[in-house]
């Protein structure tokens, strides 16, 4: 391909790098893509790390650099050779990149890929954009103001990217945005959400095997409604990963977050043993004593998490928290990112010791690897499996925090 492609962060920027490549493809030569991240200042300084080397490898290559990063901070990125800055809201029209190579003091039309490797996944699903921006205030994020307010795209135009993927192969479809709760259409008929969407997509596209849902909003009216979908079709996977963030309401008021713990202990109660449930979780966010962070640890314990990506409080200059009193050391939030993981690998086996001897349907991935409805990883035995097969397997054992299972 023409435009090689880098995405760091969430989902939705891999999405965005298939879009813009397409729009892109037979009108620039060679190019290099980078969605950056700006969520935490490390992700950010991995990024321009990033695209330094890339500059320094590709000496004659184009690089266009977009995405959160490049948007709070353009002049870190500007300054490295060959690279072309492009505000996220402008990464999705052709002439911002046509007029930026039109300023470059080289012959653009000359340039040349030379050294690139991408942390692309080989997926076997298919990531859909539903929804970008976000309407609300937390205290710590930087992204909506980078991303800019919510928009939500029409449901054909969602439709027709489903079929698209699946024309191509790809059974298991997830729905992404920065906030694919707040997935909502007004016209003449009323309002259509996001648990509207759902069920639209799994009545109109009965080719679609798998349905999933990126992170989702707890404090949301619609994740009940998701729940009960989940309940009545099995080609929705019954697994939701939610924005918690935080288990202590002292906490959840400071972030201003729109749920608490009891919203959170009450999705667990609706969902009666049927779908299970990972979560984001920032440990050492100001304020947080010892105190606090345990009544976050209980609740880890208590809901049953099996997945979480937990990470330290990182303050974005711009935001509220950033300026807040009582800023954790940064060793103490470290501290409890680990025992929140090994909370969670202590609530993950107990769980996956339930589901021995069940047979499940698993999309393969990669060399017999597949993931099970609960998210989990599956070492299917026997003959080899083309990727991006769903078939029916009987998990029979447990290795290294994986399944093993059999063809059924």
């Amino acid at each position: 391909m023409s435009i090689k492609t880098l995405s760091f962060g969430c989902r939705l920027n891999a999405v965005e790098c298939e879009k813009i490549s397409a729009m892109l493809s037979g009108v620039v030569n060679e190019a290099i893509l980078v969605n950056t991240c700006s969520v935490t200042a490390e992700a950010e300084r991995q990024c321009a790390q990033t695209v330094r080397k890339l500059s320094r490898e590709n000496p004659n290559g184009v690089i266009f650099v977009t995405g959160c990063g490049a948007t709070r901070n353009p002049d870190l990125f500007a300054v490295i050779p060959n690279t072309f800055v492009i505000d996220n809201k402008d990464k999705m029209k052709l002439p911002v990149y046509i007029a930026a190579l039109q300023s470059a003091n080289f012959d653009a039309k000359l340039s040349h890929t030379e050294v690139f490797k991408s942390n692309e996944d080989r997926l076997s699903k298919k990531f859909i954009m539903v929804q970008n921006g976000c309407n609300h205030d937390c205290t710590y994020c930087i992204t909506r103001f980078l991303r800019g307010p919510n928009i939500s795209y029409p449901y054909d135009n969602i439709l027709s990217d489903v079929r698209a993927a699946i024309s191509k192969g790809f059974y298991e479809i997830v729905l992404t945005g920065v906030d694919t709760a707040s997935y909502i259409i007004r016209d003449e008929k009323g309002l259509f959400l996001l648990s509207d969407l759902c069920a639209a997509l799994l009545r109109d596209v009965p080719e679609m095997r798998h349905l999933r849902l990126s992170s989702i909003d707890p404090a949301s009216p619609e994740v009940p409604k998701i729940i009960e979908l989940m309940k009545q079709d099995s080609r929705f996977m019954p697994h939701l990963h939610l924005s918690m963030q935080s288990g202590s309401d002292t906490i959840l008021k400071l972030m201003r977050r729109r749920h608490n713990a009891d919203k959170l202990r009450e999705l667990v109660r609706l969902s009666d043993g049927a779908v299970s449930f990972s979560a984001d979780i920032i440990c050492g966010f100001p304020g947080e004593s010892e105190e606090l962070f345990n009544e976050t640890a209980e609740l880890v314990r208590e809901i049953g998490l099996i997945n979480v990506h937990a990470f330290p409080y990182s303050p974005r200059p711009g935001t509220v928290a950033a300026t807040m009193p009582a800023q954790v050391n940064r060793s103490v939030s470290k501290a409890r990112v680990k025992k929140i993981y090994d909370i969670v690998g202590q609530n993950r086996a107990r769980f996956m010791q339930l589901q021995l001897g069940k047979t499940v349907s698993v999309l393969v991935e990669e060399n017999n690897l597949g993931r099970t409805p609960d998210d989990i990883d599956v070492k299917i035995s026997g003959a080899k499996i083309p990727d991006k097969t769903i078939c029916n397997v009987k998990l029979t054992g447990i290795e290294n925090d994986r399944f093993v299972g059999l063809r059924v």
